[in-house]
C-alpha cells in the first residue's frame, strides 16, 4: 500500500488563515495609526470575525503587537532584502538593497509608508517587549547593511578604508528622509533626491564609480 498523506487539521488551517487576515490588516493600521493604534477588537470588528476568535489567536495586547512586527519584518524582507540576494555580493548588491528600500516606500507597500520608521518613534523612550522587538530589528537591518558593506569590500568594489558604521548611518538617514518627506508632503520627489544622494555618496567611496549601476 501507498503511503497515506497526513491529514491537515481543519481547525489549524483555519486558525492560521484567521492569523494570517488579521496581521494582513494590523501592519497596515499600525504603519499609520502606530502599534498603540491596535486592538483585537477593532480588528475583529473590521475584518467582520468573532471577538471570541481573535483572542484565541492573540491572547493580549501586547501579543498582537509583537506578532504585527514579525509579521512586518517578513513584509520587509520579501521587498528589500530579496531583490538583492540573487545579485553577486559587492557594490551593486548594496545599491540594489537601496534601491528596494526606497521602492518599498515610494509604491507604498504599508500604506503608511515605512512600518518602521512609523512605528519605532511610539517605543523609543519606553521599555518593554514591544520596545525590545524593534530595537532587535533596526540593529538587525543595520547589521544586515554593514555586513552587504563589508562584502563589497572584500570583492574590492568600496574602499578598504571606508568608515562602515558611518557609510551605514548615512544611507539610514537618506532612506528615513525620503520616507518621511513624502508621506508628511504627499510627494514622491523626495526618493529621486534620496537616490542621487546615495548613489553620489557611493560613488565617493567606489574603488571604481562606473561599477555602481546608474553611473556612468
Amino acid at each position: 500500500m501507498g503511503a497515506t498523506q497526513p491529514r491537515v487539521d481543519g481547525r489549524i488551517a483555519r486558525g492560521n488563515q484567521t492569523r494570517r487576515l488579521i496581521l494582513g490588516r494590523a501592519v497596515d493600521v499600525a504603519s499609520v495609526e502606530g502599534l498603540e493604534g491596535l486592538s483585537l477588537g477593532r480588528l475583529a470588528n473590521e475584518l467582520k470575525l468573532s471577538k471570541s476568535g481573535v483572542f484565541a489567536v492573540f491572547g493580549s495586547k501586547e501579543d498582537l503587537q509583537l506578532a504585527t512586527i514579525r509579521a512586518a519584518i517578513e513584509v520587509n524582507l520579501e521587498h528589500v532584502v530579496q531583490p538583492a540576494r540573487d545579485v553577486p555580493p559587492g557594490i551593486g548588491r548594496l545599491w540594489t538593497v537601496c534601491a528596494a528600500w526606497l521602492t518599498y516606500s515610494r509604491e507604498r507597500v504599508f500604506p503608511g509608508g515605512c512600518f518602521f520608521y512609523s512605528v519605532i518613534a511610539e517605543y523609543d523612550a519606553r521599555e518593554g517587549k514591544v520596545h525590545d522587538a524593534l530595537t532587535a530589528a533596526r540593529a538587525n537591518w543595520f547589521s544586515y547593511l554593514e555586513q552587504t558593506v563589508r562584502e563589497a569590500q572584500e570583492a574590492g568594489g568600496i574602499e578598504k578604508d571606508t568608515d562602515v558604521p558611518q557609510l551605514v548611518f548615512e544611507i539610514v538617514a537618506l532612506l528615513e528622509m525620503a520616507n518621511a518627506e513624502s508621506v508628511l508632503y504627499d510627494e514622491y520627489v523626495s526618493y529621486d533626491r534620496a537616490a542621487t544622494a546615495i548613489r553620489n555618496r557611493l560613488r565617493d567611496v567606489a574603488t571604481d564609480p562606473s561599477l555602481l549601476p546608474g553611473t556612468t
